[in-house]
């Protein structure tokens, strides 16, 4: 199955379970599907790097002040059996796509929830034969995994359109459009929806204001498209974290990562 073929019915299932929408502007979805194979491993690159520095320990983390692994180059989140978290969950989706993709991923990957129930207990396995396995699979599927990530930005438009307002689709969707146009904006579009999602999710919002790729899309000042519309995205995703940390709640020390967020988004106005 191609990349494509799935992430387009990846969208149909999302909007088939989404609530009805008058109809959704046509035309046509870019981002990622001409990017050449240097380009994509380029971003597969970034993504690592952004996300744990490029290092194979990175690839399997449980970070302070959260409930649950982050895993590969994308940090896939694996929730523990028992926890209800308000991000979405992707681990279990990338075991499926890989498997679908004819690769074989280690027994302990193919649980459904986190074997480790706790950071305590995560850090205390962290070099046993277990995730030590882990890891070198990880180091040696990074392409699988850009692919995956890839998928899930391809499938993010139709999806945000139809759960944007339908006085804020054109909007969206021509924004989504000019920030495509450059090979530094689609990397920023395929970055985002793996860092923060796409913005559709009820539960992903503080204070009845969300934080992904369809609120960033939506606070984008007039611009033009190319290096410009990059520019414009990266300083809308700031504003748009800036908000979530000040919606957020106190407990959650959420202050702590705004230098990490911001500068993340700094990467989307540079070349590729």
């Amino acid at each position: 199955m191609s990349i494509l073929r799935l992430a387009l019915g990846t969208a149909i299932l999302l909007n088939a379970c989404a609530p009805a929408n008058p109809p959704i502007p046509s035309g046509n979805f870019p981002a990622a599907t001409n990017l050449s194979a240097g380009q994509r491993a380029a971003i597969g690159r970034k993504i690592w790097q952004n996300e744990s520095g490029g290092t194979v320990n990175g690839l399997t983390a449980w970070n302070s002040g959260e409930e649950f692994p982050s895993l590969g180059i994308g940090h896939f989140i694996w929730y523990p059996a028992g926890f209800k978290g308000r991000f979405q969950e992707s681990w279990p989706a990338f075991v499926a796509f890989a498997k679908r993709q004819g690769a074989t991923p280690p027994a302990i990957a193919q649980q459904r929830f986190s074997p480790w129930g706790s950071r305590a207990e995560f850090q205390g396995e962290f070099n046993s034969a277990g995730m030590s396995g882990l890891r070198k699979w990880l180091a040696s599927t990074v392409p699988l995994q850009t692919d995956f990530i890839i998928a899930r930005s391809r499938a993010a438009l139709p999806t945000m359109l139809a759960a944007a307002p339908a006085s804020e689709r054109a909007k969206i969707q021509s924004n989504y459009q000019k920030v495509s146009s450059t090979s530094q904006g689609t990397y920023a579009l395929i970055d985002y929806v793996n860092f923060k999602g796409d913005g559709t999710q009820a539960s992903e919002k503080y204070k009845g204001q969300g934080w992904g790729l369809l609120q960033v899309l939506g606070g984008m000042n007039s611009v033009s498209p190319g290096n410009a519309a990059a520019s414009e995205f990266a300083a809308s995703a700031k504003r748009t974290l800036s908000r979530r940390i000040a919606n957020s709640p106190p407990a959650r020390g959420e202050a702590r990562w705004r230098e990490g967020w911001h500068n993340r988004c700094d990467t989307y106005a540079r070349p590729l």
